[in-house]
C-alpha cells in the first residue's frame, strides 16, 4: 500500500512540474511577445507616419503660395504701379 501511495505522489509532483514547465515556457512567449509589441509602438511613435508628412508638404506648399499671392499683391498696390496705371490710362483715353 506504502508504494502505491508513493507511486500516485510521484506520478501527481512529476505532472504538477510538466504543468509548471509548460506554463514556464508560455510565460517566456508572452513576454518575448509583449517586448515586441511594446519596441513596434515605440517605433510606430517615434516616426512620423508618410501621410503626416505628405500633408505637411502639402502645408509648406501652401504657405509658399501665399506668400508668392501677397507678394504679387504688395507689387500691385505699390504707388509706383498705380502712377504708371494711370500713365497708361492717359495715354488710351487720348
Amino acid at each position: 500500500m506504502s508504494s502505491s501511495c508513493s507511486f500516485r505522489i510521484t506520478r501527481t509532483a512529476e505532472d504538477i512540474a510538466q504543468a509548471i514547465t509548460a506554463l514556464s515556457q508560455r510565460l517566456v512567449k508572452l513576454e518575448q511577445r509583449q517586448e515586441a509589441i511594446e519596441l513596434q509602438l515605440a517605433q510606430s511613435q517615434n516616426e512620423p507616419q508618410a501621410d503626416e508628412l505628405e500633408m505637411l508638404d502639402g502645408v509648406d506648399e501652401l504657405l509658399r503660395e501665399c506668400k508668392q499671392l501677397l507678394e504679387c499683391s504688395s507689387k500691385i498696390d505699390s504707388p509706383e504701379q498705380e502712377w504708371s496705371d494711370e500713365k497708361e490710362q492717359e495715354a488710351f483715353a487720348a
